[in-house]
């Protein structure tokens, strides 16, 4: 089992910024993915942004509609995947919610889980 706690989010006036942050901690293997989603008010959960770390160790990386504003990073060795929001738009308001896709593997293959934050509220203020 996989716990991710969440932190970080708050409220802000528009063209500020803020700083998410993801700890994932239990017993851990390898995150195929970590990122961060989105839900605004009667709208569904959106990407943000996320990375993908393949079997070579690379690392690719994918942004949903934010338009270069947002900046994600990935720490394997702390298992930790932080979000950098900059230049804040009212329509960014949303509750943020870290993902993962957790892999572990044994001598029988290797399955895949999938995690969810508990959520933060991100609220920008025109």
């Amino acid at each position: 089992q996989v716990r991710l706690v969440e932190s970080g989010g708050g409220v802000v006036q528009a063209g500020g910024s803020l700083r998410l942050s993801c700890v994932a901690s239990g017993n851990i293997f390898r995150f195929v993915n970590m990122g961060w989603y989105r839900q605004a008010p009667g709208k569904e959960r959106e990407l943000v942004a996320r990375v993908t770390s393949t079997s070579t160790g690379d690392m690719h990386y994918e942004e949903g509609s934010v338009q270069g504003r947002f900046t994600i990073s990935r720490d394997d060795a702390k298992n930790t995947v932080d979000l950098q929001m900059n230049s804040l738009k009212p329509e960014d308001t949303a509750v943020y919610y870290c993902n993962v896709l957790h892999e572990a593997c044994s001598p029988y293959g290797c399955s895949e889980v999938e995690f969810w934050g508990q959520g933060t509220q991100v609220t920008v203020s025109s």
